[in-house]
């Protein structure tokens, strides 16, 4: 009996408490590699591909911590993408609340997860051999009700904790914060068409998931950081695998190229190539031109007109500006409406930004009418009075491939 009480008190490890943290911190870890590197990178956006023998793992880890199918988490996350911040998006904040998202991103998951439609559309290119059907999918309890004997086994009663921490690790970290609050708040290094925001330039805790706004830029690449201020864990893995050819990286993000400023000229079909590929790059820098142009603005408005305008002190620093128009709501809108009218210059620029951003919208137009908007906005804006906007279509000449 002795030995009994001993064993569901210490587990078969007879581990201190320290020893115990380690443990769960290792367990999660790998966890979160697995969904990082196996479910996002390769497997829903294709950015790198792994060995076999380290894809089985990264399967088989999955179905013994979280009971994910991969066919499920892939085509929910497609969705994501493809209908990012709007009504079919199966989790975005805009649509659903940032609190309802991190608190309850994992059901908002479960429910975009049994719609066979959802599945059927985006879940394709998935494994699909015996493990996966006979195992995986068909008794996805079974492996986190194995893990949760192996808890216990080592710690005992507190190998109970242990096994809650590592059923609760994915659908808070990655459902909820990535989910929620990674299209909430943080920083945007690119203006996509989307919320989407890096929460943080050191992306270590999930894997480099941290990094979700220059993700949604280039969602194909198996790298996701961008500045040199940045890092990305999970890159560091996959570039570690990569020399012992346990990986290979498909897709990273296009680096800019930049013509010499002597061979700066008319645009042609390399120019705009170039542009459509650094879209967001490009609209982030002209975000940073508005902000700046705007401050001017206001430093030259006469007392009683700032009077007038309270709101526009604050306008230079707002997050908002970093999104496209489609995403802002009517409050925004209005704030952007009033400032514009105190401001020809600034109505401007504004007006300008939209036109810039009708040109990536054109799908239906052909490469020859893409070029031809492009040059006709490069042509109007260094006609223009305001020398940052002429200096920016300046800079769009440069832009190649």
């Amino acid at each position: 009996m002795q030995a009994v009480i001993e064993f569901v008190a210490q587990g078969l490890a007879d581990a201190s408490v320290w020893q115990v943290v380690g443990f769960t911190f290792i367990v999660t870890h790998i966890t979160i590699l697995s969904t990082t590197l196996f479910l996002h990178r390769s497997q829903t956006h294709r950015g790198v591909d792994f060995h076999p023998i380290i894809s089985h793992f990264f399967r088989f880890w999955l179905w013994l911590t979280t009971g994910i199918v991969t066919r499920e988490w892939v085509a929910v996350h497609r969705k994501h993408h493809a209908k990012c911040e709007g009504e079919e998006d199966p989790h975005s904040p805009l649509v659903h609340g940032a609190s309802t998202v991190l608190w309850k991103g994992a059901q908002l998951y479960r429910a975009s997860a049994t719609d066979q439609v959802t599945l059927d559309r985006y879940g394709r290119g998935t494994p699909n051999d015996w493990l996966e059907k006979n195992v995986y999918t068909r008794h996805r309890g079974l492996g986190i009700t194995l893990m949760l004997g192996i808890d216990v086994a080592l710690f005992g009663a507190l190998g109970v904790t242990v096994w809650a921490i590592q059923m609760a690790w994915i659908p808070f970290w990655a459902a909820g914060v990535i989910n929620g609050l990674g299209h909430h708040v943080g920083y945007r290094n690119f203006s996509s068409a989307d919320a989407s925001t890096n929460l943080f330039p050191i992306g270590i805790l999930i894997g480099g998931e941290e990094l979700h706004n220059n993700h949604h830029a280039h969602g194909t690449s198996a790298k996701f950081s961008s500045k040199w201020y940045e890092f990305d864990l999970g890159w560091m893995y996959i570039r570690s695998m990569e020399v012992l050819r346990l990986a290979t990286v498909r897709r990273k993000a296009p680096a800019r190229k930049l013509k010499a400023a002597h061979e700066a000229g008319v645009l042609d079909d390399r120019s705009l190539e170039a542009v459509l590929l650094h879209r967001h790059e490009i609209m982030a820098k002209y975000a940073q031109l508005l902000k700046r142009i705007a401050g001017r603005e206001w430093r030259n408005l006469q007392p009683h007109t700032r009077a007038e305008l309270p709101a526009w002190r604050a306008f230079a620093s707002r997050r908002w500006l970093l999104w496209q128009e489609s995403l802002l709501n009517g409050e925004q809108r209005a704030q952007l409406q009033r400032v514009a009218a105190a401001s020809p210059t600034l109505a401007h620029v504004i007006e300008m930004r939209a036109a810039l951003a009708r040109i990536w919208e054109s799908t239906a137009d052909s490469s020859e009418q893409l070029l031809h908007r492009l040059q006709a906005w490069c042509a109007q804006a260094e006609r223009s009075h305001v020398q940052e906007l002429a200096g920016f279509a300046q800079r769009l000449r440069l832009y190649t491939t």
